[in-house]
């Protein structure tokens, strides 16, 4: 409007137009049948020439008006104003009817201003000088304005802590891992559980803001865009909430941190980092981000677009922090150890994204909502590849130290548990684990994820073929057999390579007898294990044992050229027993095999042949044996035999002469 001048061809133009339509509008008159489309003319015709008439004659009403009345308005609004920028109270904290004056004087200003530059005044006109006075005037009220906007934002501001909102630290939980290896006991299963994203009490708006002021704060924010000062209000508003999420995202302890800084983090404190993150995770997104959307929509509701616009830019700083850790930990080292950290990331991102969709749509936030979306592809392909490197892993798992007395290898306790826990992802490794050429990775809904026992059934596919993650464990199995193979090779003794084998392998078929890998590997898997740790406790049998019975037979007891038994032969053969029984009982009482039942099969098995062959035998001889060379009782040998395997070596002390 303030580009007009007096003289301008504009003013000359418009007048030639009401001309002409006059002359318009006279000759479709006169004419006595019109065409629908004619009167159609006719009507917008004298709509827009009533329009133009009614400017012209208010032009001329302002034309004529008295400037001495406008600086006399003037002269008071700027009074007004200045009384109250010397008044260091806040407006909005007086009371509710001067609020509503000086919102009133300011809307007086505002039209004073429309008034003169309707009037198109020119730079030289002496009348000028009260327009300048005019916007003075208005721009210390808008600084007024923004003032008592800022103020009312942060002094009304309400802590964003939900009662059920509780985190305790699990770096207490976390173990130092630097290598597979360091995941032997059982009592890693706790460190590398999952953690639960299931959609919860979470999700709620509260208020961010006194819901009170909010009428006030809807009322300055459309005074300040009515007076074209819409940049200063939404960059006052968006200031303060980006800071207000930052601190909120400093109360929930999460740090600004570089990709180079996550990379370079000890696991124990990173481990803690990511359980973090993907508990704050789904609290910020349905909480945080979604109590700010409805804040910025109760200030701005008037203004259309912009409600999303602030919410966007007040935002996005906080939300992308999150993205970038999520995007580090995607970057890699892929260590095995990560795994089911990141599948924690993954579900936790894919469980929140269509909130995030939600929360930013349209063109002002497609770019926070893409950046999640590609954030959570890239967290996909680092889950595969983690994948691939902990099948690698396991396969090279160096062989260097055996295991003593032929135990449960840590490998073995690690990929048996982790397997177990994986488990919990079987619908995400799934996805995850097809074809890459089947498609990007989707998000997971609450609405559309399975349930368990949808999750249990769906171990094959249509075609009967296994699921991926059912192909996956059996070839981390398979490799781990194929490692363990050749860490037995490490023991020079044979019957402790079996005894080695047999304790692993049972370890494993008792582990997928559980209810989480059963489904995955079926009873035959089961079966053949079971089959393959037994014929490992029969060659155990005959690689300790076939000597120390071989004595216990007839052959070789005989006199030369007769059938009587030779005495000292018979005693040789005695002292040759006892010495080989001395000797498997003080190396294979520090052998161990770890489960109960499993050892006491082995022991009980190993006793009904050693003990009825020496009783036998021992019992046929007994007129050329005496007692003098009855160095253990049938009883005491079977006794001793019950303390092989339990990892403690022994020594047999007998009183018996020889």
């Amino acid at each position: 409007m303030g580009d007009c001048k007096p003289g301008n061809p504009e003013v000359e133009v418009g007048e030639d137009l009401i001309v002409a339509a006059k002359s318009i509008a006279r000759a479709l008159g006169s004419k006595k049948n019109l065409t629908h489309g004619e009167r159609k003319i006719l009507a917008d015709l004298g709509t827009k020439l009533s329009s133009l008439m009614t400017n012209r004659s208010t032009l001329n009403e302002i034309k004529v008006e008295d400037f001495g009345d406008i600086e006399d308005r003037l002269n008071s609004i700027q009074d007004k104003v200045m009384g109250w920028e010397a008044d260091q109270t806040m407006i909005w904290d007086s009371s509710s009817n001067e609020a509503n004056e000086y919102l009133n004087t300011v809307e007086e200003a505002r039209q004073v201003i429309e008034s003169l530059e309707s009037l198109c005044l020119s730079k030289d006109d002496e009348k000028y000088e009260l327009l300048n006075r005019a916007n003075d005037v208005l721009q210390t009220a808008m600084t007024r304005l923004e003032d008592e906007f800022r103020y009312m934002l942060v002094q009304n501001r309400q802590p964003c802590a939900p009662e059920h909102m509780s985190f305790r630290s699990c770096e207490e939980d976390a173990v130092d891992v630097n290598s597979l290896m360091s995941f032997g006991d059982d009592s890693v299963e706790d460190s590398i559980q999952r953690d639960s994203v299931s959609r919860t009490s979470e999700d709620s708006i509260i208020d961010l803001v006194r819901p009170e002021v909010i009428p006030d704060l809807r009322c300055i924010a459309n005074m300040m865009f009515n007076c074209n000062y819409e940049r200063e209000c939404t960059q006052a508003y968006t200031t303060l909430r980006r800071d207000a999420l930052d601190e909120s995202l400093s109360y929930l302890e999460i740090q600004k941190l570089s990709i180079e800084d996550v990379r370079k983090m000890e696991w124990v404190s990173l481990n803690s980092k990511i359980r973090r993150w993907v508990w704050v995770m789904k609290i910020f997104v349905r909480i945080y981000l979604a109590s700010e959307k409805w804040l910025s929509e109760q200030i701005f509701e008037e203004l259309g677009p912009v409600r999303l616009d602030c919410f966007v830019e007040a935002s996005k700083a906080s939300i992308l922090q999150l993205l970038n850790f999520a995007e580090a930990m995607s970057i890699g080292p892929h260590q095995p150890e990560k795994l089911v950290r990141i599948l924690d990331m993954y579900e936790v991102l894919a469980d929140v994204l269509p909130d995030i969709d939600d929360l930013y749509f349209g063109e002002a936030g497609s770019s926070i909502s893409m950046e999640c979306h590609d954030v959570l592809l890239r967290l996909g392909e680092s889950v595969k590849a983690t994948v691939i490197e902990f099948e690698n892993a396991i396969a090279s798992n160096p062989s260097t130290n055996p295991v003593s007395g032929g135990g449960i290898h840590p490998l073995t306790r690690y990929v048996m548990n982790y397997m177990r826990t994986l488990t919990d992802y079987g619908q995400i490794l799934d996805l995850l684990l097809k074809d890459c050429d089947e498609g990007d990775p989707v998000s997971l809904s609450p609405d559309t994820s399975p349930t368990k026992e949808e999750e249990n059934k769906s171990t094959h596919d249509s075609s009967g073929r296994k699921s991926p993650m059912a192909r996956q464990f059996l070839s981390f199995a398979s490799s781990l057999e194929s490692n363990l193979d050749e860490k037995s090779k490490l023991y020079r003794d044979a019957s402790l390579q079996h005894v080695f084998l047999m304790n692993n392998i049972h370890y494993m078929a008792q582990k997928v007898k559980g209810a989480e890998l059963r489904l995955i590997f079926e009873d035959d898997w089961i079966r053949k294990r079971n089959r393959k740790f037994q014929q490992h406790a029969m060659s155990y049998q005959r690689a300790s044992w076939s000597y120390i019975l071989s004595l216990l037979k007839e052959e070789g007891i005989q006199n030369p050229g007769s059938n009587s038994i030779s005495k000292s032969l018979l005693k040789e053969r005695l002292r040759s027993f006892y010495l080989a029984f001395e000797e498997i009982y003080k190396v294979q009482s520090a052998w161990l095999i770890p489960d109960p039942q499993l050892r006491e099969d082995l022991q009980i098995s190993t006793s009904l042949n050693v003990i009825q062959a020496y009783r036998t035998f021992v019992g046929r001889h007994s007129n050329d044996i005496s007692d003098k060379l009855i160095k253990y009782s049938a009883d005491d040998m079977e006794n001793y035999l019950m303390d092989l395997f339990e990892g403690s070596p022994k020594l047999l002390q007998s009183s018996s002469r020889r």
